[in-house]
């Protein structure tokens, strides 16, 4: 027994590290191409930048189905070391990329990489029983720290491969994450142990036969949100840091990762209370809380002019003066409040309301009672406090990340032998969240002007899972208890 959780224990250390270092390749371009187009070496437009962002995340998505078939058939070993090794010859030859299509292309072929997860879900369950499932694909998901891996640590090592040559220094980053994925591939076809599950003798028509539950799907949405739009965001931060706040790439890349590490880091947290609780509570957490707090975070900076308190005249007469801080009319005098200039405190994260009245009447001219003298103007600055928003995002994204251990904590115990297959499906669908979010994100910002429309996005996805999720589980009650469903229906 001992020797089994010994050889358990050492396939999840390797197929984590595995799943780390492919997700921190996977998420990539957020930093590179955003450094590219900020040094001018490239002149790629917003709708380039999100389509160059998001091809990575497509490739990993779409083909996480078939690579979790082939992980079910033949076992993770020979899957995952074959993918590592293939992924890093598209990164080798992206330093010889001069155009958005060759840009494209690379991308698409190194994003293959993404379906490392498909494969690790599937390798990792067949090795621990269903009561250790949780908490072990809890910790292999941890892997989503790799994200922050590259946020924080590619934009120092992209300032330091420039410094002697700013055109070109760029190219040695993906060199250096291709020959990270050859050791790593080297590392686990000489230390892993190949294991299949029951299933592997299927056929690929009975491995598919799962997919038509609509639990499949349903699964798939929550993780569309809580995992897609986390890759998405895990890329799509650091221009928004750098864009709205006027900070360098370097504090960029290390505020997403201050999103996107904590978020990997607490899926094994997630997979414990999922073990405990039970997924479908732990759910309704996140899912109200990804509700709360993308409201919050989708308030941009603004000015918003209003009307304020006026004055009005309070009797019948003509005016003998009109200045910017007083009006007399006849014998009756009318202070006006000027307008002072006022700078918003950057601290400050609460709102901050100026009033003033400006002067609408000229001298000699005749009013009546009740006319408007000086109108008055209400001015609201909210400088949505970077501070306050960075600690929101981090909120949001230690949410998400437990909902990625919940949402995975259902597919072992409802498809016990077609783990890698539905994993699969599930991620598909997640990771498709994370190709079309910096898409969309950038056509939101396009259209309405505003970096915080993504999180109106949000807010919407979060609230069609919740009512989705809410509505189906009442359904559960009323056919597993009718006469309880009844009975509180009557009440």
């Amino acid at each position: 027994m001992g020797a089994n959780l010994f050889q358990s224990h050492k396939i999840l250390f390797l197929n984590t590290l595995a799943f780390t270092i492919c997700f921190a390749c996977w998420t990539l371009n957020g930093v590179l191409v955003t450094y590219l187009v900020d040094k001018g070496i490239f002149n790629f437009t917003v709708v380039q930048t999100g389509w160059l962002l998001g091809i990575p995340v497509l490739t990993g998505s779409i083909l996480r189905l078939p690579i979790g078939i082939m992980t079910d058939k033949f076992g993770g070993k020979y899957v995952f070391s074959g993918l590592l090794l293939f992924c890093s010859i598209p990164l080798f030859l992206l330093p010889f990329a001069h155009t958005f299509t060759t840009f494209a292309i690379l991308s698409f072929l190194f994003g293959i990489i993404g379906t490392s997860f498909a494969i690790g879900v599937g390798y990792t369950s067949v090795w621990y029983p269903k009561e250790w499932q949780g908490r072990a694909l809890g910790i292999f998901g941890m892997g989503n720290a790799g994200a922050a891996l590259t946020t924080f640590l590619a934009p120092t090592l992209l300032n330091y491969f420039s410094e002697n040559d700013p055109e070109n220094g760029w190219k040695m980053l993906p060199i250096t994450y291709g020959s990270i994925l050859v050791i790593i591939g080297v590392l686990f076809i000489l230390f892993a142990k190949n294991k299949k599950p029951a299933s592997s003798s299927k056929t690929i028509v009975q491995l598919l036969t799962p997919l038509k539950k609509g639990r499949v799907w349903r699964f798939g949405l929550y993780y569309l949100l809580v995992f897609g739009f986390f890759v998405a965001y895990s890329q799509w931060l650091v221009p928004n840091f750098m864009n709205v706040y006027g900070i360098s790439l370097v504090m960029a890349g290390m505020f997403a990762s201050f999103f996107s590490l904590p978020s990997g880091v607490i899926r094994a947290f997630g997979g414990y209370l999922s073990d405990k609780y039970g997924a479908r509570k732990v759910m309704y957490w996140v899912l109200g809380s990804s509700i709360v707090l993308s409201f919050l975070l989708m308030f941009p900076k603004m000015d918003i002019y209003t009307d304020g308190p006026g004055i009005l005249s309070s009797n019948t007469g003509t005016v003998t003066q009109a200045t910017a801080s007083h009006i007399s009319v006849d014998k009756k005098e009318y202070s006006v409040k000027e307008r002072l200039s006022q700078k918003v405190n950057e601290t400050s994260f609460l709102p901050v309301q100026t009033s003033w009245q400006e002067v609408v009447v000229k001298e000699n001219q005749s009013i009546k009672k009740k006319d408007l003298l000086a109108k008055g103007v209400t001015e609201i600055k909210f400088g949505a406090n970077m501070w306050v928003y960075l600690t929101l995002v981090i909120l949001i994204g230690i949410s998400w990340g437990i909902g990625k251990a919940a949402v995975y904590k259902h597919i072992p115990e409802y498809f016990p032998n077609e783990v890698g297959v539905v994993g699969g499906m599930v991620g598909l669908i997640g990771g498709l969240g994370g190709f079309i979010g910096p898409i969309v994100f950038g056509y939101l910002l396009n259209y309405t002007g505003l970096w915080t429309s993504s999180w109106m996005f949000i807010l919407i996805i979060s609230l069609i899972c919740l009512i989705y999720m809410h509505r189906v589980i009442i359904k559960m009650l009323r056919e597993k208890m009718p006469e309880i469903s009844r009975d509180i229906e009557k009440k």
